[in-house]
């Protein structure tokens, strides 16, 4: 059985080879290009100002990577003199990966319990709210698509500001904290080879099983694929929104699945 895998090409490695050692066929199709901040004179002004903030918030892998990747050598750490206070929040395992890998002291990370049904803004916020007083600050850290649904270029103020669900933003302001955010990079559409457009014609049809964590992904699939229908397309997703996009591009079979690895097979395999 074949898995499409469509996460960015670095987390699609991971999960291919994960796929793989399972004795699934899985290939990576990425559907989100990931490239340097907009402006990138931005993330360094929030790194001159982490200091003033009492959590940074990520909202995925790359966001962190490419934060870090700007981490001026004075900046202080987090968890360590000079940050102490700073705690950094992530919506599940794979950002918390990356901090990880930036070498961001644990006592100070705060997330989802493994366990958790889902790993998004609503479960992140269950964890921590009750450290959102009046006056904490908060600063988000995200990307921004590069052009818009339409296709079209973004606007300078849209690039910078960033794009995405604001729920977490606003469960902060209503406890009384305030926000601001930061791009640490950039999404944009997939080039798909003719060879990559041949692969999505056959799994399309084939019973092949495409695997999303993303409504980005899917959007960026049927934009490129205009003229394809999916009335024999199969689905694993990671979250009921993207379970929504998929029911709307007309992907046939759409099953939802929590975002572990251990769960996607079972849902593969389930559909297969």
């Amino acid at each position: 059985m074949r898995v499409i895998v469509t996460r960015p090409i670095q987390e699609a490695a991971q999960w291919v080879h994960a796929l793989a050692d399972a004795g699934f066929g899985a290939v990576a199709l990425p559907l989100i290009g990931v490239l340097p901040p907009p402006d990138p004179a931005t993330v360094s002004a929030a790194w001159a100002r982490i200091g003033k903030f009492d959590a940074v918030m990520f909202v995925s892998g790359n966001a962190v990577d490419h934060f870090f990747a700007s981490k001026p050598s004075a900046a202080p750490e987090f968890g360590m003199p000079g940050a102490i206070n700073i705690r950094a929040f992530v919506t599940g395992p794979g950002s918390l990966s990356a901090l990880k890998r930036a070498r961001v002291d644990a006592r100070c990370i705060d997330m989802p319990d493994r366990a958790a049904e889902q790993f998004d803004s609503e479960a992140l916020w269950s964890v921590v709210a009750h450290r959102v007083q009046p006056g904490y600050r908060v600063l988000i850290v995200r990307g921004s698509a590069s052009h818009d649904a339409a296709g079209n270029a973004m606007s300078a103020d849209k690039a910078v500001d960033g794009v995405g669900r604001d729920w977490f933003a606003e469960q902060v302001r209503a406890a009384g904290g305030s926000v601001e955010f930061v791009v640490s990079y950039q999404r944009r559409p997939p080039e798909l080879s003719d060879s990559d457009r041949a692969m999505v014609r056959q799994a399309a049809a084939d019973g092949s099983v495409w695997l999303f964590s993303s409504s980005e992904a899917i959007g960026n699939l049927v934009a490129s694929c205009v003229d394809q229908s999916w009335a024999q397309a199969k689905a694993v997703v990671t979250h009921s929104r993207i379970a929504q996009a998929a029911r709307k591009a007309g992907f046939a079979v759409v099953c939802e699945s929590r975002p572990t690895l251990a769960a996607l097979m079972a849902s593969i395999e389930s559909v297969a």
